[in-house]
């Protein structure tokens, strides 16, 4: 049985993509035969406080599910205070480091950026020639921080592309998660081996064809995380309501700002449902008409997961975010585009969906083509392949 090592920020009972992404990689590659270790944080995200049951602890340490688990200990902030999130990765990075030298490392490791320090404290410690070392890219930093403007292309933008590059050069392999991704890494290292590596979910879909809306307005729901880059308080401020119904379910910093917008307009059709588990809106979320991913800066490199997701449960999508999400959307049939930014142009698109059409014949063709063509098992299957030719 090989080991393999996984080094994440990101790792249930934490909630979102990058934990899921992660979880299912470790799952897959356990029913593979392999033996798979996990360190992560102490669960913070996206509270950016320790969760109850594992606050007062330095670390801890358990097998959960076959997979032996490591949770370090974090300085956990999600303060908008740059300074205070700087020291929150270190604050791991430092973890990383003592767990190093107190630990025996397998030869295959897998590395998930970002955090880009996280990324290079666990490269620079444990680059050798006997390791394969395997950088897990999901965004590209800094890009992704200068096209959302969390910071300018001065010093600091300087400093983590060096870092970005560093990380690239010393991997044996890179997976990524777009097309973009790849493309921007063979730009620097042509040389480069890497594999596209798309956050495929596990999804239960016995029953994911339930259409149980008859009202006449078209129900559009947005699940997920409520921050700044996917601009659902603007998009509550720009819908024209006419022919719609909005429901929106999650967290995150613009929950409040969304909840006073509702208070504050009772006319409009708009309902925030709040946080639920992910197995409970896969139950709900098939209760409306289409569901709607949007960004509110087109992001070089990122696909929201929410694609593969909502697919594979039959749900009609309604793309707003721009970049290679759009390709998808269009090449598969999954639903709309609407041109990212442009809110006249999504109302225009909205306006020319029609009830009918959002029926049991569109969910079963979306369904289909997710079953066939985003398919977890596959794409784990052929990286197995790709790691372990001899296998």
């Amino acid at each position: 049985m090989k080991d393999i090592l996984i080094i994440t920020n990101y790792f249930p009972p934490e909630k979102g993509a990058a934990s899921n992404r992660i979880y299912h990689l470790a799952e897959g590659l356990k029913k593979r035969g392999f033996k798979i270790t996990v360190v992560t944080p102490l669960p913070n995200y996206p509270y950016g406080k320790i969760f109850n049951s594992f606050k007062g602890k330095l670390k801890h340490k358990r097998i959960e599910n076959g997979i032996l688990v490591h949770r370090l200990w974090i300085f956990a902030s999600n303060s908008k205070n740059k300074l205070l999130r700087l020291f929150a990765m270190l604050s791991y990075s430092f973890s990383l480091i003592i767990f190093f030298l107190k630990h025996k490392t397998p030869n295959t490791v897998i590395i998930q950026s970002p955090p880009l320090l996280v990324a290079f404290t666990s490269l620079f410690c444990l680059k050798s020639k006997k390791r394969n070392l395997i950088l897990n890219v999901s965004d590209l930093w800094p890009l992704a921080g200068l096209e959302l403007n969390v910071f300018k292309k001065k010093f600091s933008y300087k400093i983590l592309e060096k870092i970005e590059h560093y990380n690239y050069k010393t991997s044996n392999l890179i997976l990524g998660q777009s097309e973009e991704i790849l493309n921007h890494i063979s730009s620097i290292y042509p040389e480069k081996d890497s594999v596209l590596y798309r956050n495929f979910p596990i999804v239960n879909t016995a029953k994911s064809n339930n259409l149980k809306n008859t009202n006449s307005k078209i129900k559009i729901v947005y699940a997920g995380l409520l921050g700044v880059a996917q601009g659902v308080f603007k998009l509550c401020q720009k819908l024209e309501y006419s022919q719609i119904e909005f429901h929106i379910y999650g967290a995150g910093n613009e929950k409040e700002n969304i909840e006073n917008f509702i208070k504050n307009n009772p006319n409009l059709p708009i309902t925030y449902h709040g946080e639920v588990t992910r197995e409970k809106l896969h139950k709900v979320i098939l209760e409306y008409d289409i569901t709607i991913i949007p960004l509110l800066n087109r992001i070089y490199g990122s696909v929201p997961s929410k694609i593969f997701e909502y697919a594979h449960l039959g749900i009609p999508l309604l793309y707003f975010g721009g970049g290679e999400g759009e390709k998808i959307v269009l090449e598969n049939e999954l639903g709309w585009v609407a041109e990212c930014g442009n809110y006249d142009h999504l109302n225009k698109i909205i306006a020319t969906i029609k009830k009918e059409q959002l029926n049991h014949n569109l969910r079963t063709k979306i369904k289909e083509t997710a079953q066939q063509k985003f398919n977890l098992e596959i794409q784990l299957n052929y990286l197995v392949n790709k790691l372990f030719p001899h296998l």
